[in-house]
Parts: structure tokens; sequence; C-alpha cells
């Protein structure tokens, strides 16, 4: 019976996963101390020949990982049986059971589980900047955006800057007011980073009186009277045409089609 003993674990990732089933394994033998070594980030074979370096008794030494770089993990396992290294593959048993009942050969693609999690954390940080940055609170987000929108009242920019958020980009929205200076950052960015935002005046007339009869107020408002509406477009249009942006009509159209739109425009400019 072995009283004491190491555990290398080695992955192409951060290493939970085999540190977690080793742990679980090692904690079934009451009567045996062990130690466990994690190597996260394995993606070469000059990596796997430093950690191997350092195994002490080969004897007392068991090695756990997840590699799914099938070089990586035949040298590792290659490497285990020529010094008589006991070894665990925690993937493999996996990839092939999915492969048959699947139909598909796996992509080997390490990482995978990180670059998810780093996705998640892009989009709840975009989202954030969306809220933070929207209807024009800080003018100061306009030159740490990605894109920004501009665009009377009503004309779909914070729907906008939410749904291109959830696509991991960072928006934000200005709102184009008469009389209304214009924030100096907006000629500070790239004009190709800029997105104008338009549309019909009579559907826009429909989309604010909905608006002032959700918050209660008198639909006699300036807010939704046509020659108001009208100057507010044309003033739009101006700004738009200064400083060259391209432009959408938001007329009927959906977030959805807009957002695929405006990412396009971002794209292909860049």
């Amino acid at each position: 019976m072995i009283d004491e003993f190491s555990i290398f674990v080695i992955s192409d990732s951060i290493g939970d996963t085999a540190e977690q089933v080793a742990r679980a394994a090692a904690e079934q033998y009451k009567g045996s101390d062990y130690e466990i070594k994690k190597y996260p980030y394995v993606e070469t074979k000059t990596k796997i020949d430093d950690i191997c370096s350092n195994i002490g008794d080969h004897s007392n030494t068991i090695v756990v990982y997840t590699i799914v770089n099938e070089e990586i993990s035949t040298y590792l396992k290659n490497h285990c049986e020529k010094k008589g290294i006991i070894y665990i593959d925690i993937m493999e048993p996996c990839l092939e059971k999915f492969s048959g009942f699947i139909g598909q050969e796996p992509a080997r693609e390490s990482g995978v589980i990180r670059k998810l999690d780093e996705d998640y954390f892009k989009r709840v940080e975009a989202v954030e900047f969306a809220v933070k940055y929207d209807d024009g609170k800080d003018p100061r987000g306009i030159l740490k955006a990605d894109i920004v929108l501009i665009g009377v009242s009503r004309s779909s920019k914070t729907p906008l800057s939410m749904y291109l958020a959830h696509k991991n980009y960072k928006v934000v929205n200005i709102p184009l007011v008469k009389d209304s200076k214009v924030p100096d950052q907006i000629h500070e960015v790239p004009k190709r980073k800029i997105v104008g935002l338009t549309i019909d005046p009579e559907d826009l007339i429909e989309i604010r009186r909905e608006r002032i009869k959700i918050m209660g107020l008198d639909s006699s408002v300036d807010y939704v009277s046509i020659e108001k509406i009208m100057d507010e477009l044309t003033y739009a249009e101006k700004i738009m045409k200064q400083i060259g942006c391209p432009v959408i009509d938001m007329t009927k159209k959906a977030v959805e089609e807009a957002a695929s739109m405006i990412i396009d425009i971002i794209n292909d400019l860049n």
C-alpha cells in the first residue's frame, strides 16, 4: 500500500476538470496522503518535457490529464509509458464514446470551455457598457465604443445597442436633438464607427404616441407633432451628412435585421 503519493494534473486548458476528478478519486482512499500539482495551458511538447522532468519517484506518482490535441496527448502518453509512470487520460474515453454516438470525429480544439467563458464575460461587459452609456448619458463613452449610433428619439437606438451588446459589441447611442450641441467626441472617433438611424416621420409619430401613452402623458405634447418631428429629422440628416456616416432607415425594420446591417457595415469598413 502507498502511504503518500503525488498527482500531476496536466491540461491544455485551466485543468479544473482533471483536478476535480483526480481529487474525487483520491479521497476514496483514506489511508493515503496525496498532493496535487497542477499544470494548466500545456500545449507544447517542450512543456511536457519540463513537467515530466519534475517528477521524482515514478512509483509514487500518477499523471491525470485532459489534453484534446492528439499529438500532444500521445506524446505525454508515450513519455509516461517510457518512464513507467501511471497515467489516466480523462478525455479520450469520452471523445471515443461521443464520436461513436454522434458519428463525427472531434475537432480536437484545446481551451474550448475557456473560450466560451471569455466570450460570456465579454458579452456581460458589452451589456454593462451599453447601459452605462445609453442615450448620451456620458459622451466620454464614445471614445471607448466599437459602434456609435446616432439618431432622433425613438429611432431604435437603445434596442439596437442592447442587441449588438449581446453580440459582444460595445455600443454608445447619442440622441440628436435640435438646438442641442453634438458631443465633441463624435468628431474625435473614426466615422467608420458611426452609424446614423433615420425613420419615416409618420411611423415615428405612431411610435412616440405609444410611448407617451405608456408614460401617461398628454398626446398633444410637442413631442408628437409632425412639424417638430420633421424639424428633428431634417436636423439629424444634416448632422449625419456632416459626419459622413452610413445611414440606416429603420422604418418597418426589425432590430435583428438592422443589427445585421450595422455589423456588416462595421466589418466591411474595418
